[in-house]
């Protein structure tokens, strides 16, 4: 097997009649190894393929393959190699750090020393060995999303599924989730991280951009760079004014995206020939 997902025509659409089509007849093939990413603005449908591979959606139509298996009709053995930490992780978090763990190692069938040596493997992995006896809900956002991904690693899967992981986290925080996924991805583990940030984007060893359901590129970050070259903008010293900068940029023409990126706003136009910041009225 030299495919970790395999998608053809593959489609998901939401309602009857003007249904929404969240995803659009995809084509798309991802290596086995590594970290791809899963790029492209809120609507653009990475949060519905990605619940498609992890087997809690079915398609409407077309053909997917997870790791080789049909991810609805083939569930249980695709669950027992996957681990998926979706946009809001389901920590319970009146328990605490160590409650939270066996809770999903019973989920996931992880008994006697297995168990155990996991644990330990998870809390030095995380750095959580100090918060065991913390309730969920006092961690940080950080911490909060390393636990999720602890979790999630819970019976050594071989395809890690993370849906925008690093929203709402502090820079420091994201450097060490980038620093521990990078690691599981040295040791062999697919990972498919799904992002809105062009920066986390360079980061990963191949990217897919999806607008509208539909892969508009495929390739490496530089590749995607070189396209996007004179068509990024990042709109500085905007003080408190971050999100009314960037709901005024999204009614402009000429502008296709935008997203807050710390104390700025990140801007993508539609063309290279569309008008800099500085000549907007923001």
């Amino acid at each position: 097997m030299t495919s970790a997902v395999q998608a053809r025509q593959l489609v998901r659409a939401f309602g009857k009649g003007d249904a929404v089509t969240a995803v659009d007849r995809l084509d798309l093939e991802l290596p086995m190894g590594g970290v791809t990413g899963l790029v492209g603005p809120d609507g653009a449908g990475k949060t519905t393929l990605m619940r498609m591979m992890a087997g809690l959606l079915a398609p409407t139509s077309g053909e997917l393959r997870v790791m080789g298996l049909d991810p609805i009709g083939e569930g249980d053995a695709l669950r027992a190699v996957t681990g998926y930490m979706p946009q809001k992780f389901g920590l319970y978090e009146d328990l605490t750090v160590q409650e939270n763990l066996n809770l999903y190692a019973d989920l996931r069938g992880v008994t006697g020393a297995a168990r155990d040596d996991a644990f330990s493997r998870m809390l030095d992995f995380t750095d959580l060995r100090r918060f065991t006896g913390r309730p969920a809900g006092k961690l940080s956002g950080g911490m909060k999303q390393k636990l999720g991904l602890a979790c999630a690693l819970l019976g050594q899967p071989r395809l890690l599924l993370l849906d925008e992981p690093s929203v709402g986290v502090d820079p420091i925080s994201r450097r060490e989730l980038w620093r521990m996924v990078r690691a599981l991805a040295g040791d062999g583990m697919t990972v498919i991280w799904a992002t809105a940030y062009l920066d986390e984007a360079e980061r990963c060893d191949q990217v897919v951009l999806l607008d509208q359901g539909r892969a508009l590129f495929k390739g490496a970050p530089a590749e995607l760079a070189e396209q996007m070259a004179g068509r990024t903008w990042l709109v500085r010293d905007v003080g408190d004014r971050k999100r009314e900068v960037l709901r005024r940029a999204m009614n402009l023409d000429g502008v296709r995206d935008g997203v807050v990126q710390g104390r700025s706003v990140r801007l993508v136009a539609t063309t290279a020939e569309a008008p800099a910041p500085a000549d907007l009225d923001l």
